[in-house]
């Protein structure tokens, strides 16, 4: 693993191609966020808590009808995906695979050794709608379910923080991730709809990040374009107990805000 987060500088291997200027081979971004492989070393090292990650998104229109892979990240053995309810098979881990019984051509172009860690569906195609997993463990039984959807027209912003209390020190601070969303909630990934904050009471606005390693913006303005559809700002608390109101906009889209408490 190189590296656990993005970092600025490095940007192998776009070194010349402007303005990329950070590097992209972490398994969480500048902003904080989780990238999809993230989720691959969870599902073997989180021993505490069940993974089950699909991906890719299910937002492609202009494939339709193609060949579009999904793969999926879990600690279980075994899972079935279905695509607007069809089944598209179950697949299993393959823990017969080792180093040296995967070292040929053939394994390396059939993904031999990627069976052993992740479960994969090579054929599936592309249709808007709802791609459901349905993870079994060692005997069979359904143990965990998920979905993506195709998301509709953008509406709102859904602001999820890591914690809504701070301590009134003047430096605590609160991570408030902001996804656009539609109006059943699904992430619109296409979207790069810039957002401005706005925060009141005792509290600050701090920072805000997006994981575009190309983007030139300021992490100090109180604005920013989403990146594949999300960022994540921080709030920083004052000396003072009392509340904060963190509210977030963008043109077009319904305003949202977030409470937090300084004590």
């Amino acid at each position: 693993l190189w590296t656990g987060f993005d970092y600025l500088g490095e940007p192998t291997p776009y070194y010349t191609d402007w303005p990329s200027h950070s590097s992209l081979f972490g398994i969480v971004d500048l902003a904080g966020i989780p990238k999809d492989r993230y989720y691959l070393y969870r599902s073997h090292w989180n021993q505490e808590l069940h993974t089950l990650h699909i991906l890719p998104h299910w937002n492609w229109k202009g494939r339709e009808g193609q060949k579009t892979p999904i793969f999926v990240y879990t600690d279980y053995p075994a899972a079935e995906i279905f695509i607007n309810g069809k089944s598209q098979g179950v697949k299993k881990k393959d823990f017969d695979v080792t180093l040296v019984n995967s070292n040929d051509k053939k394994a390396q172009n059939d993904f031999m050794r990627q069976k052993r860690y992740r479960l994969m569906w090579m054929d599936t195609k592309y249709e808007p709608g709802t791609v459901t997993v349905v993870a079994y463990d060692s005997l069979g039984n359904i143990a965990a379910r998920d979905s993506v959807k195709t998301a509709g027209k953008l509406y709102t912003v859904r602001l999820d923080v890591d914690r809504k209390q701070l301590k009134a020190n003047g430096k605590d601070i609160a991570f408030i991730t902001a996804t656009l969303v539609d109006k059943q909630g699904n992430i619109v990934t296409g979207e790069d709809r810039e957002l401005k904050f706005k925060v009141k009471g005792q509290g600050a606005f701090k920072a805000v990040a997006n994981g575009d390693p190309t983007s030139l913006e300021s992490f100090q303005k109180p604005f920013m374009k989403c990146f594949n559809g999300q960022l994540v700002f921080l709030v920083e608390s004052r000396d003072s107990v009392g509340e904060i109101i963190a509210e977030v906009e963008g043109k077009g889209l319904k305003k949202a805000s977030v409470k937090l408490t300084v004590k």
